[in-house]
């Protein structure tokens, strides 16, 4: 969540051999009241999918533990063998995104050292070594390949070359430097009751545009828009520190790399991820 997953999934899906399913996020195996739709609904995502095609969909609510506690005993019940991707991004930026789209949504109505407290998920969901753990556990290391959204932006071509290498595609692969930025979060405006059908709404949008000054549109959006990024005190920044980098050391002996907070851009943008055959350990070469 917040890391590129949308941006690699539709890459992905550009390529020849490639079928990404619609929508993006299915949540199958994590949803319950998607999952009761049944396995005919799954699979029929992918119905137009040529024979050899790769499928793939981009459900980050799988790496959402302990909030959806039933993901991966069904999912290996019905996919015993599968490759896995898993996007991840600076543990701090990724809890700053999150939090400025909770805001907009109007799930989360504090600031963000109040929702540090209230909102477990900020922090859980940044907590990358306990999140794939398990999967590491089923589905073995050398069929979980982890990509670092930093080197996604600075050397993409290189990154899609080896998510196909992992994912056993041998046709060249292009990365698609015109696609529009997906999930963008930047100019995130707070959701409110009828906010769709006040902003949405074409008619509406005319009559807003035709009757009420524009000065008066940008102080209303100005006060839904969250001007700033949130600041994180000094507090929960060291309680942030010392539970990211427990976190990024289990990590980071996963991947036979020294991970901190403080070098995780600089390792993120540098190093080579390689898995290995082992079970139990990623190996990692710069």
């Amino acid at each position: 969540m917040k890391s590129a997953t949308s941006t690699l999934h539709e890459q992905l899906a550009l390529q020849p051999g490639f079928f990404m399913s619609t929508p993006k996020e299915p949540n199958f195996f994590s949803d319950d009241d998607i999952y009761n739709l049944g396995l005919d609904w799954y699979s029929d995502l992918f119905s137009k999918a040529e024979i050899d095609d790769i499928c793939g969909e981009s459900s980050t609510h799988y790496t959402k533990l302990p909030d959806y506690p039933q993901t991966l005993e069904r999912m290996r019940s019905y996919l015993p063998s599968l490759k896995l991707i898993y996007v991840v991004r600076h543990p701090i930026d990724r809890l700053i995104s999150h939090y400025m789209h909770q805001w907009s949504q109007n799930v989360i109505k504090t600031d963000i050292n109040q929702a540090i407290e209230q909102f477990d998920e900020l922090i859980n969901y940044s907590r990358y070594s306990m999140q794939i753990s398990p999967y590491i556990k089923q589905y073995g290391a050398e069929n979980i390949h982890i990509v670092f959204s930093e080197a996604l932006r600075v050397r993409p071509q290189y990154e899609l070359e080896k998510v196909a290498t992992f994912l056993g595609y041998s046709k060249p692969v292009i990365w698609y430097d015109d696609l529009p930025e997906q999930n963008v979060s930047s100019q995130r405006v707070r959701r409110f009751n009828g906010y769709k059908l006040i902003v949405d709404n074409p008619i509406l949008a005319w009559l807003r545009r035709t009757f009420i000054p524009q000065s008066f549109r940008d102080k209303v959006k100005n006060r839904l828009t969250l001007q700033m990024r949130p600041e994180i005190d000094e507090h929960h920044k060291q309680k942030l520190t010392q539970i990211f980098n427990e976190d990024l050391a289990v990590l980071g002996s996963m991947l036979n790399v020294e991970l901190t907070l403080q070098n995780y851009k600089e390792k993120a943008q540098t190093i080579d991820v390689r898995l290995t055959s082992d079970k139990s350990t990623m190996g990692m070469r710069s």
